[in-house]
């Protein structure tokens, strides 16, 4: 009788570090909202720039060139990243009017605006053995696109609910603290990349730890201005079962489309990685220049933060079944089977 192997959790310091950084709000909300000592009106920015000079410093177009020529799955992939997941998220809208809270819903609508993750969409695709330099493309492709998409599509939404949203001085906001940071870390890469690169490890800690600063600072004013206790628990499980059910339609389009172009196996693990994931890394920082004013901002950032850990559990448990497939395959000389498949 076969008797599966019990699942084994690795400790991830960075997600129990959100929860820390959203009960520290809860509690001590005075320093990291507006006025408090920490000045996040400074010290936001300040964490955005860092973020997006660390990914400049770590951005190597060498590595993008060698999957630049697929231009099918380039287009699939920027094609659910910013027109499929958008316009689900523009149904919401009209569905969600009423019984949800006027941020949450903005949040949601954010959520599907976002550019895909870089660093873990690249990392999957490498443990499931994916096209890892289509990865590479895309995801960084993604990450150049959101900054002027991701304003865009929220413009847009902004003019439907009657919402202030001046995109002028948005998108302003993130060239100035978003593109030219960037910029500048390519331009260090001609110091700083050796030392990146054995750093690696460092320079994604306080990448991650700028992130969870960010996360502290964001549900500060939320907590002063009691936007939970209206909504808590409401908010939290909408979030939950509309993000999980986001994903899963996105998985299957994609999966289908694929199917339909008869993708073969390393460019279909490419992706689906790419295409159904959403950056929080990119969210928090974008959000703190879009909407830092907002005192709804922790309920406007809720959907991201749920989607992020969720799609993280699920791409790493398919990832290690297509893995293993794979391996199958290659032992066997069968065709990839039922376990290649993302449902």
């Amino acid at each position: 009788m076969f008797v599966a192997a019990p699942m084994k959790f690795k400790f991830d310091w960075f997600l129990t570090g959100m929860f820390v950084a959203i009960a520290l709000a809860w509690l001590f909300p005075t320093p990291g909202a507006e006025g408090g000592w920490l000045h996040p009106e400074l010290l936001t920015k300040a964490g955005v720039a860092l973020i997006f000079f660390l990914h400049g410093v770590s951005l190597s177009f060498a590595a993008m060139k060698q999957g630049a020529m697929n231009w099918k799955l380039h287009l699939v992939v920027q094609g659910s990243v910013f027109v499929i997941f958008p316009l689900l998220g523009l149904l919401l809208l009209p569905l969600t009017h009423g019984w949800l809270p006027e941020d949450l819903r903005i949040g949601l609508f954010y959520l599907c605006a976002l550019p895909s993750t870089v660093s873990s969409s690249v990392a999957l695709t490498a443990a499931a053995g994916g096209n890892v330099p289509a990865a590479v493309f895309n995801a960084t492709l993604s990450s150049i696109l959101g900054i002027v998409l991701t304003p865009l599509w929220m413009k847009l939404v902004s003019e439907g609910e009657a919402i202030a949203f001046p995109l002028q001085d948005v998108v302003l906001s993130l060239v100035v603290w978003l593109v030219l940071p960037l910029i500048a870390g390519q331009v260090a890469r001609r110091w700083l990349a050796g030392w990146a690169a054995k750093n690696k490890k460092w320079v994604g800690v306080v990448d991650r730890s700028t992130v969870l600063l960010l996360v502290y600072t964001s549900f500060c004013d939320s907590m002063k201005f009691g936007v939970w206790t209206k909504h808590g628990l409401i908010a939290v499980v909408a979030s939950f079962v509309l993000a999980i059910m986001l994903f899963y339609i996105l998985l299957f389009a994609v999966g289908k489309i694929c199917d339909w172009l008869q993708f073969s196996r390393e460019d279909r693990i490419a992706t689906i990685f790419c295409g159904s994931k959403k950056s929080m890394a990119t969210g928090v920082p974008m959000a703190q220049l879009m909407f830092g004013g907002d005192p709804g901002l922790g309920l406007i950032l809720l959907p991201i933060m749920i989607y992020h850990p969720l799609q993280l559990m699920i791409c790493g448990a398919l990832a290690n079944r297509w893995k293993r497939a794979a391996e199958k395959e290659d032992q066997e000389g069968d065709p990839v089977g039922e376990d290649a498949r993302p449902l």
